[in-house]
């Protein structure tokens, strides 16, 4: 499998927290050979995304832009934001760099809010005007998910570029979330007995 390179950043989004959006980065990272951006960072005290890709991705002159917000509580950022008197407002976040070769990995899924604004991470994508990989765990009811993030992305008229699946395949859900929607897929990424940059470099060469 071919993966076309864009000639806009993407934005790395999930049907949910903690569904590998940062693992499917790295590998778009270096696939791609393409930067790192997250804008909003939450749980420093548990490590940063940054740190991650780092210590995942190989290719030459990588580099990972700083946080626009780096946040210490490991909350929604609306949440973290608010018990440490920072306030994140929208308009103050611009992308870091000219070079369209970029990855951005969001903060949980589509409607996670930022502030008390009622702004969300699908209003972050919006102002940065970038199409979206949307990352789908495998799991009993990640159908639902699937479908109601894809329809809002789409109200919303935000470009979908395809989508990963992360795990162990379910039978039929690809298929009928692709029937469905007509999304295409990139690739999909297994569950990884050992993660760093020589199982990702290896899984890279596979899906090129």
């Amino acid at each position: 499998m071919s993966i076309d390179s864009p000639k806009t950043p993407l934005f790395v989004t999930g049907i949910g927290t903690d569904v590998g959006k940062t693992i499917v980065s790295a590998i778009l990272c270096e696939y791609l050979r393409f930067d790192y951006w997250k804008p909003i960072q939450t749980g420093r005290a548990m490590g940063t995304d940054n740190e991650t890709l780092n210590n995942l991705v190989s290719h030459q002159h990588f580099t990972t832009y700083p946080e626009s917000h780096l946040l210490e509580n490991p909350l929604s950022p609306h949440a973290a934001a608010k018990i440490e008197n920072e306030k994140i407002i929208l308009d103050q976040i611009t992308l870091p760099t000219t070079n369209p070769n970029l990855i951005i990995e969001g903060a949980g899924g589509l409607m996670v809010p930022l502030n008390e604004n009622n702004e969300t991470i699908c209003d972050l994508i919006l102002k940065l005007q970038c199409p979206v990989v949307l990352v789908i765990k495998e799991y009993l009811g990640n159908i639902n998910h699937s479908l109601l993030t894809i329809s809002y992305l789409k109200k919303n008229r935000i470009p979908i570029f395809g989508v990963v699946y992360v795990g162990n395949e379910l039978p039929e859900t690809e298929n009928i979330i692709q029937k469905m929607t007509g999304v295409k897929t990139l690739f999909r990424v297994p569950i990884f007995p050992l993660l760093n940059k020589e199982s990702i470099l290896n899984f890279v060469k596979k899906i090129q």
